[in-house]
């Protein structure tokens, strides 16, 4: 049995690298080890499904701190603009929300996950499905066949592998691509999780008194050893019974696990802005201000709105003020400390979750061993990557499967280019 492409994978980065290279006119097999396609769009954007952003392409490369600028020679063959095109050509109309991220109008990831099967079928595109690929072998410097586990052997002409990271591993992302990458000559970069809750072994944190709580609108950092911002986020954040999690302190992790690695320290230091738009000498005569308006009032009343209550209390307390004195008798001194609090309450951490409970893994195949515009292994002819599996990610927020449907496409057509070149034919170019 031969195909021309083979795809093995069907994650975003599959399906498109399919769908790519069947509309170039590619006899073509996806193999799935699971039975469902498309379980990681499924539950992507809460089940809502972020298909891209719509941010400009240089915000959008900022938003992937993982090698983006890698995707600037894809971006300028197919972006986030012709995703969009894409989807709506296949009858999903999306909209757009904060941020810039896109979804369905439908609200349903079904609906994207089903269109891009619709058009799979359109296209006469084999799929196994509940396959398990044992091996990618090569012959001669180039891809040429796929080893079954039931010991079935499918030759192509090239192949794409898009079997994703390590991280969400119930969607089938178990790392699976790794070794048949090295076997080909690839070096894959250390692993380690990001977008992923941030650990802690602070007492308050042991003690739960905030589990639950969470902040709006805040402004986090991730500080070096001199006490310097490394990264700074300004979004919601949550309090947990491990730690600290939210969209700030996923965008924090990965520079956590890096700090701690690069200074080889067991601990690092977050800092926490509760107030971003005040600075702490505004703090500070807001507060006495409220104070002189009203100096019986217990502290904690005078305060009232200014944070979430528990916060408020937590943060009194941690500036050694009776939250129930009155405003008056409290010393500049304290509620200069509070106003630090507000504006820079520092903790440390100690890690995150690991890989497998991440959103997304860091490192993966090298891209200085990838072609940029038709990601290409520059090791073995007829090989190609996609999605997750590259040391490439960014942010949640529609910029990792924007990665993903940007690298799939190219894989996807360009695995046909190659293959048709083999048997000398006419590339399908509409």
């Amino acid at each position: 049995m031969e195909y021309e492409v083979i795809v093995i994978g069907g994650g975003p980065s599959g399906l498109m690298a399919a769908i790519a290279a069947g509309e170039r006119g590619a006899k073509v097999l996806l193999i799935d080890k699971g039975d469902r396609l498309g379980r990681k769009l499924a539950i992507s954007g809460g089940g809502r499904c972020n298909v891209t952003n719509r941010r400009p392409i240089e915000e959008i490369i900022k938003h992937i701190p993982g090698n983006g600028k890698f995707l600037y020679s894809a971006f300028s063959i197919f972006n986030n603009e012709d995703i969009i095109s894409f989807f709506e050509k296949l009858g999903i109309a999306l909209k757009e929300e904060d941020h810039g991220r896109m979804f369905p109008v439908s609200n349903k990831a079904e609906s994207v996950v089903d269109a891009l099967l619709t058009k799979m079928d359109q296209l006469n595109i084999k799929v196994f499905r509940n396959t398990s690929v044992k091996d990618v072998l090569y012959e001669d410097d180039k891809a040429s066949a796929v080893l079954l586990k039931d010991g079935q052997r499918i030759s192509a002409k090239s192949i794409v592998i898009a079997v994703g990271g390590k991280s969400v591993p119930q969607t089938g992302s178990t790392g699976d691509g790794y070794p048949w990458a090295k076997k080909a000559g690839h070096t894959i970069t250390e692993l380690f999780p990001t977008e992923v809750p941030v650990t802690s072994n602070e007492p308050f944190i042991k003690s739960k008194i905030l589990q639950g709580l969470s902040l709006r609108d805040i402004n986090l950092s991730v500080l070096n050893p001199k006490g310097k911002p490394i990264i700074s986020h300004r979004m919601d954040m949550l309090f947990t019974h491990i730690g600290v999690s939210g969209p700030a302190v996923l965008r924090c992790s990965q520079f956590v696990v890096k700090a701690l690695k690069k200074w080889d320290l067991k601990e690092i230091i977050m800092s926490l802005d509760a107030l971003p738009d005040q600075t702490e000498e505004e703090l500070f005569q807001e507060i006495i201000k409220l104070i002189k308006s009203e100096p019986k009032k217990s502290i904690k009343n005078t305060l009232k709105g200014l944070l979430p209550e528990r916060y408020l209390l937590f943060l009194l307390e941690k500036s050694e003020i009776d939250a129930n004195i009155q405003g008056s008798t409290i010393t500049n001194e304290k509620i200069r400390s509070f106003s630090k609090n507000c504006k820079g309450f520092t903790f440390s951490v100690n890690g995150t979750l690991p890989l497998e409970k991440a959103f997304v893994t860091g490192g993966g195949i090298s891209i200085k061993e990838i072609e940029p515009q038709t990601m290409a292994s520059k090791l073995t002819g007829g090989l190609y990557f996609c999605g997750e599996i590259l040391d490439i990610h960014g942010y949640t927020g529609g910029y990792n499967i924007t990665s993903a449907l940007v690298t799939g496409r190219l894989a996807g057509t360009n695995a046909a280019l190659f293959s048709k070149k083999q048997k000398g034919f006419k590339l399908k170019t509409n």
